[in-house]
């Protein structure tokens, strides 16, 4: 007991590499004193149940607003679809948005496990609240009278609108880290533990959707038929249980210490490259300014070897002769690390790949908008059963279940032998397969609306506001085919955004990728929003009316389709070009 005890002393102060004794991490892990960590006794698979408790728990909340929101707009605060949809889109843009506030409060101060724990509580809060809004009689708006239907009170709109973005808030606490924390129970130095990860992350998306599986189709029925108090209840009281099973891991848990805000790093860099702009670089990088120790000078951070590209960034870490003579190289502002200039370079190169999410995160939104919308006026009973037309995301729900295990079970394996990578296809590979079936889905969309137009035309409906006698069943096809993109494309950019990314701005970079959902949900309302004014000029009816059997929603899923082609060429140009990550 006593050498290991030495050892871990040792390893506090810096003078042995923790990979070299086997018996602790080698990324820098600590436990929740700060103390380094022992292998055998934390992280691994063995912390993970709790931290995938957390996000099953945690998306079931989420979910089990997000999926029938739209349905709460138009039929209890009596929104037009265009609102509704729009309302939906900017609520959602906002909940992938937040989470730049807590990667930066994640990764500069507080790390990633409390920034988790102080942001959960801000979502509980907004739950609850949410749940009084539908609950309490005063804060309800008034029913619909035959046709008439009473627009919510200013009061109204103000308690529900303010619990639906402290849930927005909390949520940017949580997003970004969670993913992050769950891959750091997995040590980079050990091969084991790398693959291992690449699992994780699959498996993390399949309890993302488990949860939103009991929403899409449990949740959202007792919505429709139970009332949205008790529907809204149920969600605040799972939210509860996310907490409390993320606090029940704590001591399995490894830690990545703060390293420090990303963003005043990035800012030095470009400061000290503008001041040493007359500076000639060097042909030889290793005359770059780099510390001597083997830990990177940046806390919670391995060092990354020197790049080509961006040589101008270069000259913040060029030494110059007053440098060399004062002996003084302390002041980032003015003279930064080779690792510091790099992580600025890794953003810089990811920037395309990560622009090109932003169509595809468009055609997600549809999921949770217009997908619905169109739902609405087909035909949605079997027998005397109804289904809420919310509920058919649950198909795309089953999709992500099914295809996970297949991927990671048998198309990993299998591809592995082909390939020789460890995880059978590369990042970039899989997000470019799911953007092209990103396509395949849109146009699945268009399809199934045109053939419910041609319908309504043949039953003269045109002008009515009703339901079309064809089945919602076939709406499974687009779930579906989303469904196996997002297995692809959304599980490929966690991986990517992790892996790519520097030690210390990990939830940074989990953020930016989280981002491209809000960017896309944003692009989703602009697009709605031009649409709208370009088809209803001079009086016309419009792509999108209140009565869509005399618009044309088929149109926009064909916009959506060519802009997702567009896109895929874009990806394909910018995926061949990256160059890849090298930590020292």
């Amino acid at each position: 007991m006593g050498s290991i005890e030495e050892e871990r002393l040792l390893l506090e102060e810096g003078n042995i590499e923790n990979k070299s004794s086997g018996l602790y991490t080698g990324d820098g892990s600590v436990d929740i004193s700060g103390k380094p960590v022992l292998k055998q006794n934390t992280g691994n698979w063995r912390a993970c149940p709790f931290i995938l408790g957390t996000e099953c728990c945690e998306r079931l909340a989420y979910y089990g607003i997000a999926t029938n929101l739209v349905s709460y707009l138009t039929h209890k605060l009596h929104e037009g679809n265009v609102s509704a949809a729009r309302n939906v889109t900017t609520w959602q843009g906002t909940c992938y948005l937040t989470p730049l506030i807590g990667a930066v409060l994640a990764d500069a101060y507080w790390g990633r496990y409390w920034t988790i724990a102080a942001f959960s509580t801000i979502y509980f809060i907004g739950m609850c609240t949410l749940t009084l809004s539908a609950s309490i009689p005063a804060l309800k708006p008034a029913e619909c009278v035959g046709a008439l239907c009473p627009s919510a009170t200013p009061a109204q709109y103000a308690v529900f609108f303010f619990g639906l973005y402290l849930i927005a808030l909390g949520t940017g606490g949580i997003k970004p880290c969670v993913s992050s924390f769950g891959a750091d129970q997995f040590d980079d130095t050990d091969s084991n533990e790398r693959v291992k990860k690449g699992s994780f992350f699959n498996w993390f998306y399949f309890s993302i959707n488990i949860g939103a599986l009991i929403s899409s189709s449990l949740i959202v029925w007792i919505q429709d038929n139970a009332g949205w108090g008790l529907g809204f209840g149920i969600p605040a009281l799972f939210m509860g249980f996310a907490i409390a099973s993320f606090f029940s891991g704590t001591s399995l848990y490894r830690f990545q210490r703060p390293g420090g805000s990303p963003i005043t790093r990035m800012c030095q860099v470009l400061v000290a490259s503008f001041r040493k702009w007359n500076l000639e670089v060097p042909n030889d990088s290793t005359l770059l300014y780099e510390t001597q120790d083997k830990a990177s000078a940046i806390e919670g951070s391995r060092k990354i070897e020197h790049s080509d590209e961006l040589r101008c960034l270069d000259k913040a870490a060029v030494v110059s002769d007053a440098e060399i003579k004062s002996g003084d190289f302390s002041n980032p502002w003015i003279l930064c690390t080779v690792t510091q200039v790099e992580e600025l370079k890794i953003l810089i190169r990811m920037f395309p790949i990560w622009a090109t999410g932003i169509v595809f995160s468009a055609v997600y939104a549809q999921m949770s908008t217009l997908f619905v919308e169109q739902g609405m006026v087909m035909d949605t009973s079997i027998g005397s059963f109804t289904i809420p037309p919310a509920s058919l995301s649950s198909f795309d729900v089953i999709s992500v279940i099914f295809w996970v295990p297949i991927y990671d079970k048998i198309i990993v394996p299998i591809a592995r032998k082909f390939t020789g990578k460890e995880r059978g296809f590369s990042e970039l590979q899989r997000m470019g397969i799911g953007l092209f079936l990103s396509v395949l889905c849109m146009s699945a969309a268009a399809v199934v609306e045109i053939n419910r137009l041609r319908l309504a035309r043949e039953l003269e409906l045109v002008d009515q506001n009703v339901s079309v006698p064809i089945s919602i069943f076939w709406q499974i096809p687009q779930y579906f085919l989303l469904g196996a993109a997002e297995v692809c494309t959304f599980i490929g950019q966690l991986e990517f955004f992790y892996d790519q990314s520097p030690d210390a701005m990990r939830s940074l970079c989990s953020a930016l990728s989280l981002l491209t959902t809000a960017l896309g949900n944003y692009l989703s309302s602009f697009i709605l929003t031009v649409v709208t004014y370009f088809t209803t000029a001079g009086g016309k009816t419009g792509w999108i009316p209140d009565n869509l059997n005399k618009g044309h929603l088929d149109y926009f899923f064909w916009l959506l389709a060519g802009l997702s082609i567009f896109n895929m060429l874009l990806y394909v140009v910018c995926a061949k070009r990256y160059k890849q990550k090298k930590a020292g």
